[in-house]
């Protein structure tokens, strides 16, 4: 008599040959525990190699490295913005800093950003371009790190983190930003610093807020938190971002819009009467006591060697030091406000989703190439697979959550998280039409967009309950869009490092019209 034949489980409850691997690794301790750190790591060091390798090239000021870069060097031997004599740039880029005055240099952003890129330069000295784009360098490598944990936080996935890390590691906008020395590299890391922040802040309080109350006046007006230290470091790292940039006050105000907006939901979930007054009123004054003040004093300090000292710009303008620095910022903001000159890489900012016009940041010439049609650039062209898909992306969760609320359905609260990025990232930047701002101002975006498409990509692969073709078709489409997305990396990777290549070549990278 025949054995029986064992019942196969229906075709919902198999698993895919990705679906068995991944079980198979991270259901298995010793695995699970290799894998949790060994994702990070090679993602981290991917970053690294990508970020590092030849950061010297090219050895001169390129584009606003001529701001910021003389700025961080007067920064670090006089404590404020210097003013530079004609033909710094060529003096300084040999180690002569002779040309540098003690009068004070009417500038327009605050300094941390310059302060970080000093200490390259403090280490390792004048002269030497690796050594003020190093710390720009480690602190883009950081923040895929970073978004490795973010997108881990929103996920609770080490698959869709490790994706996320991927994708901003290998993408042309974030690896250019990071190997040159401006300041919006540094903003990004900031910026993506706070949002971790009020995520832990999150996980810590929601459930403390929704726990059922102990009195019937907790039914009224809900339970006030004052211990949440995860907000004071968000208020910490906001302020920082700031004190880069001033782009970082949108940051401030839409996440601290995000704590009252997700403390108000909590408070209805757990039913309490009051839940709006009581979510704006008072716990959300408790939440800009811990987030606003120290955002506050951290910007402030950041402007220590200004306060300081004598010599900076408009520094005797009063003899509080505080007004006069409050009379300085009253003359950025109006400067910032009335920047309309016009640039031939200038792209409003209703342009962005389109990726109209790039900057070049440098363009060199390599004779050594031995032929008249060679290029040597360095575009921050992101990877177009990446930004058209991310927006794509950010589109899909918009319709989502729009569509949620319409049909009072419950939605995944991780949809919200990136377009609330993207919203502080760049819709400010819509209210200034006639400003003279550029394309690569969307860095700071490009990490909300990768999560944007790590939540739309685990969508587009499918659920555990989705029928077996379902997720077998959803898993390939996946995998063929991430191989695609490295090829392309791979292929624009010279035109993001400054290769010499041939004109042939640089050309077939030019996607659109508007790239030349």
């Amino acid at each position: 008599m025949s054995a029986p034949v064992p019942l196969l489980p229906p075709p919902e409850a198999r698993l895919t040959r990705w679906g068995r691997l991944r079980d198979r690794v991270l259901l298995d301790p010793e695995w699970s525990r290799v894998i949790r750190w060994l994702a990070p790591l090679v993602i981290t060091t991917l970053a690294a190699v990508l970020r590092l390798a030849n950061l010297a090239h090219p050895q001169t000021l390129a584009f606003d490295e001529t701001y910021y870069v003389k700025d961080a060097w007067s920064l670090w031997v006089l404590g404020y913005e210097g003013t530079w004599a004609d033909g710094a740039n060529e003096a300084f880029i040999t180690g002569d800093t002779s040309t540098l005055s003690d009068a004070g240099s009417y500038v327009v952003h605050p300094p941390l950003g310059k302060w970080l890129i000093a200490l390259g330069m403090g280490a390792f000295g004048v002269g030497n371009s690796a050594a003020w784009r190093l710390p720009v360098a480690l602190i883009g490598t950081a923040t895929v790190l970073l978004v490795y944990f973010v997108a881990k936080e929103l996920t609770r996935s080490i698959v869709a983190a490790s994706v996320a890390g991927l994708l901003l590691a290998i993408d042309g906008l974030s690896i250019v930003m990071s190997r040159i020395g401006l300041l919006d590299g540094i903003l990004t890391f900031f910026i993506l610093l706070g949002f971790h922040f009020i995520l832990l802040d999150r996980r810590r309080s929601i459930p403390l807020v929704e726990r059922a109350p102990d009195d019937d006046r907790e039914y009224l007006w809900g339970r006030i938190i004052w211990r949440r230290p995860w907000v004071i470091a968000a208020g910490v790292a906001l302020g920082a971002a700031t004190a880069v940039k001033w782009s970082g006050l949108y940051a401030l105000a839409g996440l601290g819009i995000y704590l009252v907006v997700t403390d108000a939901l909590a408070r209805r979930r757990a039913g309490v009467a009051y839940w709006p007054m009581d979510a704006v009123a008072r716990q959300g004054v408790v939440s800009f006591l811990l987030l606003v003040p120290v955002a506050f004093v951290t910007y402030l300090a950041s402007w220590t060697g200004w306060l300081v000292t004598a010599g900076g710009y408009d520094r005797q303008s009063d003899a509080n030091p505080l007004v006069a620095l409050w009379n300085y910022h009253e003359s950025i903001y109006g400067f910032h406000v009335g920047l309309s000159s016009g640039h031939t890489y200038a792209s409003p900012a209703w342009q962005w989703p389109f990726l109209v016009r790039p900057t070049a940041v440098w363009v060199g010439d390599d004779p050594s190439c031995g032929t008249d049609h060679c290029m040597s650039v360095i575009s921050t062209v992101p990877n177009p697979l990446i930004w058209y898909a991310g927006v794509a992306a950010a589109i899909y969760l918009l319709y989502r959550l729009v569509r949620g609320l319409i049909e009072r359905r419950p939605m995944p609260w991780m949809y919200g998280l990136p377009l609330v990025g993207l919203g502080v990232t760049y819709v400010p930047w819509l209210l200034y039409p006639e400003r003279t701002i550029f394309q690569f101002y969307t860095v700071v975006m490009v990490p909300f967009l990768v999560l944007a498409l790590v939540l739309a990509l685990r969508d587009v692969a499918g659920r555990r309950d989705d029928p077996l073709y379902r997720r077998q078709a959803g898993e390939r489409t996946v995998m063929v869009f991430l191989v695609a997305v490295v090829l392309v990396s791979a292929f624009f990777y010279p035109v993001w490092t400054g290769m010499s290549v041939p004109y042939e070549f640089w050309l077939i990278h030019n996607w659109l019209p508007t790239w030349v």
